[in-house]
């Protein structure tokens, strides 16, 4: 079908498989793809969700020519962003997408205008985002309450941080740092009410559980959940 199409360019964008060669050679111009990292950091399958989870300060898009190693082809263009220190990976997944809407628009035309500069990747730089697992989801309380913040920010929307409360696992959707302290055992729940579940963490520190979705339920606050579910202070979380 490709052959019969005769294409100039193929763009890829979130496909997970590497092409054929039969494939890359097809058109005129080169296969090329949108990646969202700073290459040649962070090639693979997840690498919004892994700047979040090793807490990056920027990031952003790269355009690149596939090749048949992974994510290693020479770089056309990029273009760098600050993350946010409160944001998601589903946040910054919807910023980048848009940044690179426009990145590839711009490298296209340089393209097609035989204007494009090929940078080689520095192949001794590169580090990997390798696909998130479930197993990445359970949350231990002695982290610190920075690690455990990025760990929910940077699992969304799958597989999400989760913790047991109460005998039952409930996914933690939205946190944020509290600045207290406390020198109550990891995981415990040191205050709690409107504002969220306040549990104490492996640094001495406090994080706050704002949101949260028990199995089967749907996604609330949670001063929501505790209305229905009553938790008393000093209840271990694990």
């Amino acid at each position: 079908m490709a052959r019969s199409c005769d294409p100039e360019l193929i763009v890829v964008v979130a496909y997970g498989k590497i092409l054929p060669k039969a494939l890359l050679d097809l058109p005129r111009k080169g296969c090329i793809n949108v990646h969202a990292s700073l290459l040649p950091r962070y090639r693979g399958a997840a690498p919004i969700n892994w700047v979040i989870l090793n807490g990056e300060e920027e990031t952003g898009v790269t355009i690149m020519e596939l090749t048949e190693e992974l994510d290693a082809g020479d770089m056309l263009s990029a273009e760098r962003t600050k993350i946010g220190p409160e944001e998601t990976s589903e946040e910054l997944y919807h910023r980048l997408k848009d940044l690179g809407a426009g990145l590839l628009s711009g490298t296209v035309r340089q393209i097609a205008d035989g204007t494009a500069v090929r940078t080689p990747q520095n192949h001794a730089d590169a580090t990997y985002a390798p696909m998130l697992s479930r197993d990445m989801s359970a949350m231990d309380w002695r982290r610190s309450a920075c690690k455990l913040h990025r760990q929910v920010r940077g699992l969304l929307p799958w597989p999400a941080a989760a913790t047991v409360l109460s005998g039952s696992t409930v996914k933690v959707l939205a946190s944020r740092v509290s600045g207290n302290k406390s020198d109550a055992s990891p995981g415990t729940v040191v205050s709690l009410g409107n504002a969220g579940l306040e549990i104490s963490c492996g640094d001495g520190n406090t994080l706050l559980i704002t949101e949260l979705q028990a199995q089967g339920g749907r996604r609330m606050k949670a001063a929501d959940y505790l209305r229905g579910h009553p938790i008393s202070k000093g209840t271990i979380l694990s």
